[in-house]
């Protein structure tokens, strides 16, 4: 049994999201066990309670010796607020676990990376239980939790290090306390609700901030809001100038991104857990 524990960093889900996906994972997942940490209900304007209560949540997740598995609920700004203050409090038992979210989450997922606490793990999150589309990238998700990678960026090739961000996420980390050393690693990188010009603007900082990396790869970038003027490039040839400006190898796509091909990317050089 799998026992993973659900809490949210950043902004709340509700009621209905639980029984999604507690209604998913027993019907199709017996070996999985989901709780919910009642933190994941609370509201303090945008965020699922205050900085507080979230870190407080997430440490009693991470710190119990009886979870294997943290998944962040939901992204939504605010994960950043309490991310360093979460790893520096985490004991022996939350250096065993995978840790599995996106977009917002990815400022965890990066500290936590950066100071080799667990198995991090780019993947789909609980709140998009109620869609089709959403229950079949987490069933990716769950089915990695089993062993089985079918539901793995095709690209990962066991031989290089790989990690994965949301655009803004990774560009916001650079030059903070949170960044790990992506030397040597493959970069997925997605956006979503940005300007083109925006992307671009994003990509200019990252050319001049990032490592020597082995490559980027470029996940979706969904639900672009229509400018006043048309930028004149796509997402991909933002990506080709940047890293031809900074000298990085562009790889092509990853199918990575807020969709629901969304594919799971275990961060380093990681295997999937043993079935249970």
């Amino acid at each position: 049994m799998t026992n993973i524990a659900i809490c949210a960093p950043a902004t709340p889900i509700d009621r209905e999201h639980q029984a999604a996906l507690e209604a998913l994972v027993a019907a199709e997942f017996p070996g999985h066990r989901v709780t919910f940490h009642e933190q994941c209900f609370e509201r303090a304007g945008h965020f699922a309670g205050d900085d507080l209560l979230r870190l407080t949540a997430l440490l009693e997740c991470a710190n119990d010796p009886a979870f294997d598995v943290v998944w962040f609920a939901k992204g939504g700004y605010g994960s950043n607020r309490i991310a360093e203050a979460a790893t520096r409090q985490m004991n022996r038992a939350a250096r065993t676990k995978t840790y599995i979210g996106f977009s917002d989450a990815g400022y965890l997922l990066a500290a936590l990376y950066r100071d080799r606490i667990g198995q991090c793990v780019h993947g789909h999150m609980p709140v998009s239980a109620r869609s089709e589309g959403g229950k079949e990238a987490i069933r990716r998700v769950l089915r990695w939790l089993e062993g089985d990678t079918s539901g793995v960026e095709p690209s990962l090739d066991g031989t290089t290090p790989a990690a994965a961000f949301n655009l803004i996420t990774l560009a916001m980390l650079t030059g903070t306390p949170m960044m790990p050393d992506l030397t040597g690693h493959v970069l997925m990188v997605e956006e979503v609700s940005e300007h083109l010009y925006s992307v671009d603007r994003l990509f200019f900082h990252l050319a001049g901030t990032l490592p020597r990396i082995a490559g980027l790869r470029l996940g979706s970038v969904t639900d672009v809001p229509e400018n006043y003027v048309e930028f004149g490039q796509s997402e991909e040839d933002i990506a080709r100038y940047w890293c031809a400006r900074a000298g990085i190898p562009y790889l092509g796509r990853a199918l990575i991104g807020h969709t629901s091909a969304n594919r799971v990317v275990p961060f380093g050089l990681a295997s999937p857990p043993a079935r249970t």
